[in-house]
């Protein structure tokens, strides 16, 4: 990416999920984004980051994480400006996330920047090409598009959501020459239809990757979702005006979001703003020709690592933990401290930590989030 491309350019990292779909590594006190569950050395939202660092001033990066979260965040990213980091009281989805950083950050560089939400556990393999992703969809961003980053469907995905591209934009945008209308957005697939999609060769994954000018946004938001917009206006000024560091800071911070956090309404960023947007044809989509995987459940993890033997067993965490014997295709987490020991297991996932064991096949991956909600409609919290 061009320096240039940084001077009006920010970033948000909205980390604030709890993963229930990789219960019971994943917890509300400790998210899968505050671990390195790849063994890379670094944390999912570390290499967030630093993909991100890479080109662009940490004054440039915000993070939006639940309060629970803000030390562990400072502590994972020394570097990050501690006013850089936003906390949420209770979690509202994506949109008050994006919404919050990008008014903070438009009060604080001015109301025409560019900022870009990047998800705090994905992972991205080929710099250089999203590098030339990002500064496309920039341009389009500038241009007055929301622009978002489409990845190339290598199979017939049933757990992530579409784009449907349409006409490129390569004449009215000659600096984003990749760049295209977005047509529609489409939900989760069922495999007969996401086959179908991969087979016309006009569709493509949606990352959840956006870039727009605060301006813009905060039109169609005060048009759209007005009730949000307000709300997160009022929130920004309190939080930037707190800026000065006095002692009293935190405490108005504090009763700003007691009066207006709670009642934003929680819905996703691809509802509020990106769907209406693309039926206006207000949405452009620039290829990411780049290795893009999303930390999801226990199957895309499993996707990410090496066979720990011929017979293809993942093993997130010490392998000296894991004792196998005519077991093939599971996924073992030996995080109890205990050695895990499988015999005529197939195709299952063990998660094995202190106070909670999880077992379940590895075609149910996506459903562990239902357990999660079990655990909780039954009042175990305390393993949640």
């Amino acid at each position: 990416m061009d320096d240039a491309m940084t001077d009006d350019w920010y970033a948000v990292i909205p980390a604030g999920g709890t993963g229930s779909r990789l219960w019971p590594i994943s917890r509300r006190n400790k998210p899968k984004f505050l671990y390195d569950i790849l063994g890379q050395g670094r944390t999912l939202l570390q290499s967030t980051y630093d993909r991100l660092a890479r080109r662009m001033d940490p004054d440039h990066i915000c993070v939006v994480t639940g309060w629970r979260h803000v030390d562990e965040v400072r502590r994972q990213l020394p570097q990050l400006p501690t006013r850089n980091i936003l906390a949420e009281p209770v979690q509202r989805d994506s949109t008050a996330a994006i919404a919050l950083a990008a008014a903070v950050m438009a009060k604080r560089h001015g109301k025409h920047i560019v900022i870009g939400s990047f998800a705090a556990d994905h992972v991205i393999r080929g710099m250089d090409a999203f590098d030339e992703a990002v500064e496309q969809a920039v341009v389009a961003a500038r241009a007055g598009y929301l622009a978002t980053i489409g990845i190339a469907a290598s199979r017939p995905s049933t757990a992530f959501g579409y784009i449907h591209e349409g006409n490129s934009l390569a004449d009215e945008l000659p600096a984003a020459s990749r760049a295209r209308k977005v047509l529609r957005f489409v939900e989760k697939p069922d495999a007969v239809t996401a086959q179908s999609y991969l087979s016309t060769g006009e569709y493509r994954w949606n990352a959840g990757m956006f870039m727009m000018r605060v301006d813009m946004l905060f039109d169609f938001l005060r048009s759209h979702k007005p009730q949000i917009a307000t709300a997160i206006e009022e929130i920004a000024d309190v939080i930037v005006q707190a800026d000065d560091g006095s002692q009293d800071a935190a405490a108005r911070i504090d009763e700003v979001m007691a009066r207006h956090w709670h009642g934003i309404e929680k819905i996703a960023f691809d509802y509020a703003v990106a769907e209406p947007l693309s039926l206006n044809g207000g949405v452009a989509v620039v290829p990411g020709d780049f290795g893009w995987d999303d930390v999801g459940d226990f199957n895309s993890v499993a996707a990410l690592l090496p066979s720990a033997n011929e017979r293809n067993v993942k093993i997130v965490g010490n392998e000296d933990d894991v004792v196998l014997l005519d077991s093939a295709g599971d996924v073992v987490v030996p995080a109890s401290g205990r050695t895990v020991a499988l015999l005529g297991v197939n195709d299952m996932v063990v998660a094995d930590t202190p106070d909670a064991l999880l077992v379940a096949p590895r075609a149910r991956s996506q459903e562990v989030k239902d357990m999660v909600k079990v655990l909780a409609q039954q009042g175990r919290g305390e393993v949640l």
